[in-house]
This record gives structure tokens, C-alpha cells and sequence, in this order.
């Protein structure tokens, strides 16, 4: 009897073979010729070899569909074993300045405006971008989705978030718990863009791995980063030096995304934000983009808008 042997790859095995294996069963259903085993991550098929061949391409379709949807069920699974060809592949490819990441629960996850869709094509074109622009315009957001997409697409290894671990008012040192307890809230914002783009077990796996690391910024001392997708997040709060260390981290086949808002600063008073900086003194230079980002581009609540136009009419007359 012959035997195939396929290894799911970056997938996590509970969601991909479903509760109590029910998306498993179902795949047996359509191969009652086969005798098809799974643990963990590992899938042995056992039967004539035409028919292994057949199961085989069509099981591995079934993968890129989860994969891409971060979900499978009995439709798709009935639609996947059933066809002779591959679906949709042009649609996807025309499709992918659109739809960045297919979310969780279906979630679409794509460009909300035309700043946003700048940003998606200027991350496309350069290595390194900044976003710049107020709260809730999807500068983060669209970062993450954009990174998820590389590494899923296989053109990135891993995914690195980092952010300068300054708030205004605290001090890491009295904060309880050990350091990842005390850092975890300052990355908080990176942890929920990725709950909505990856399932939690792959999320987790991923984390685990160091496949997605999340950390701050003086943890990228000393570093190289190759093969990544790298975020800056809350770049207002980098100093000169925080800055300049970060940009020269930039290994090869590297993207870099940096982040901020130059009217939200916690640094210290008469502290030079390195982000304005490095905005000033690398504007003209080739393979690094910059996109501004506006009140028109805010996806927040309505209410978000208001506020922020609000505080600027008294910020303006200080």
C-alpha cells in the first residue's frame, strides 16, 4: 500500500481540523478509497497512488485557502475536494492592492481611504516608509496587515513590532511583575491589530517561534534585521540616538515601517523628537517613502474626529 505523507505548515492544528476533528471527517468523506490518518501536524494517507496524487493537490489547495482565510468549512471543503482546478488565483492577484489580509471571522482587512491606499503603494514600492499622522487613521493598522501579508506570502521570515517604552507620568522600574508583564501594556496596540489578522493558536505558535517578536526598542541594540518586516510604532517618542540605532538595524531583504504622531509627544520637554528629525533629513532621499496622514482618514468612532478637532482649537491659541 502506498503512503503519502503531508506536514501542515504554519497552521495551527486545532482550528485547521476543527472541533473534535470535525473538519477532518469530512475530508475523509470524500476519500472513502484512502485510509487517512492526523496527529498534530502531520497527515498520512495510505491507498492506490492515482487516488493519493488527486487527494494530495486538492488537500494542499484546502491549506492555501486556510492559509489565506484563516478558516475553513464544509463548504469549503466540498468546494475544494470536488473541483478539478484551482480557483480565484488571477481574482487574488488582481485583487491585491485591495484586500490586504483576509481577517478573523471573515474580516476584510484593506485600505479604508485614499491616504491609506497611498501607504499600502508606497509600502510596495520603498523599503522604508514612514506613516505619519494622528490616532485612529490606520497607520499601525495597516503596517500590521501589510507585514502578516509579506509573511504570509512567504517574501518576509518574521515579523518584528517595536515600540520606545515611553508614556508620559511612568517609570518601567515601578511597575509590578517581571519585564514582560511590565512591557506587555506598552505593546498592547501591536498585540490587537495581530488578534484581528491571525487565528490565536497561530498567533501564539508564531510568537513562540519568534516568527512574530514584539518588544521595545532598546532590545534592537546590536541587532541586524534580515528577511523581516519590521514596525516602529509611536516613532514621536524616539530620541536622536533611539532613531539613528533603529534605521541602521536594516538588514537585507528587509522592510522597514516607521510610525507616529508629531503632535502626541512624551518626551521630555526640549527633547528633540527623532522622528521630525529624521522626517527632515531623509525626505529626499531615494528608497524611502513618507506619507502624511489626515483627519479625513480617521476609522475610529465619529466621535474620534470631534475630539481631535476640538483639542486642536485650544492647542492652537497656547
Amino acid at each position: 500500500m502506498n503512503e503519502r505523507v503531508i506536514e501542515l505548515i504554519d497552521i495551527a492544528p486545532k482550528e485547521f481540523w476543527g472541533t473534535q476533528d470535525a473538519h477532518l471527517e469530512s475530508i475523509k468523506k470524500y476519500y472513502p478509497k484512502l485510509k487517512i490518518v492526523a496527529r498534530g501536524t502531520t497527515l498520512k494517507a495510505f491507498g492506490e497512488a492515482e487516488i493519493l496524487d488527486e487527494f494530495e493537490t486538492r488537500f494542499r489547495r484546502l491549506m492555501q485557502h486556510f492559509s489565506r482565510y484563516n478558516s475553513i468549512d464544509d463548504n469549503v471543503i466540498l468546494r475544494v475536494l470536488e473541483t478539478t482546478h484551482q480557483h480565484d488565483e488571477a481574482h487574488h492577484m488582481n485583487d491585491r492592492d485591495k484586500i490586504l489580509v483576509h481577517g478573523i471571522g471573515g474580516k476584510l482587512i484593506k485600505a479604508m481611504t485614499p491616504n491609506q491606499q497611498k501607504l499600502v503603494d508606497t509600502i510596495y514600492k520603498n523599503d522604508m516608509v514612514f506613516a505619519i499622522g494622528p490616532a485612529g487613521t490606520g497607520k499601525t493598522y495597516t503596517g500590521v496587515a501589510m507585514a502578516v501579508k509579506a509573511l504570509k506570502e512567504k517574501q518576509v521570515k518574521r515579523i518584528i513590532l517595536t515600540r520606545p517604552a515611553v508614556e508620559a507620568g511612568e517609570n518601567l522600574g515601578f511597575l509590578p511583575g517581571d519585564m514582560k508583564e511590565k512591557l506587555d501594556p506598552y505593546m498592547q496596540p501591536l498585540y490587537d491589530a495581530l488578534r484581528d489578522m491571525l487565528p490565536p493558536q497561530t498567533l501564539e505558535d508564531y510568537i513562540l517561534k519568534g516568527i512574530i517578536q514584539i518588544a521595545p526598542l532598546a532590545f534592537m541594540r546590536g541587532r541586524t534585521l534580515d528577511n523581516a518586516f519590521v514596525i516602529l510604532d509611536e516613532a514621536q517618542n524616539t530620541t536622536h540616538s533611539q532613531m539613528k540605532m533603529f534605521l541602521t538595524r536594516m538588514g537585507k531583504n528587509a522592510k522597514f515601517m516607521i510610525t507616529g504622531d508629531p503632535g502626541q509627544v512624551d518626551l521630555p520637554r526640549r527633547t528633540i523628537s527623532g522622528l521630525k528629525e529624521a522626517i527632515l533629513i531623509l525626505k529626499d532621499v531615494e528608497g524611502v517613502g513618507i506619507i502624511f496622514l489626515d483627519d479625513k482618514d480617521i476609522v475610529r468612532h465619529r466621535l474620534v474626529k470631534k475630539i481631535i478637532d476640538a483639542y486642536k482649537s485650544i492647542e492652537n491659541n497656547d
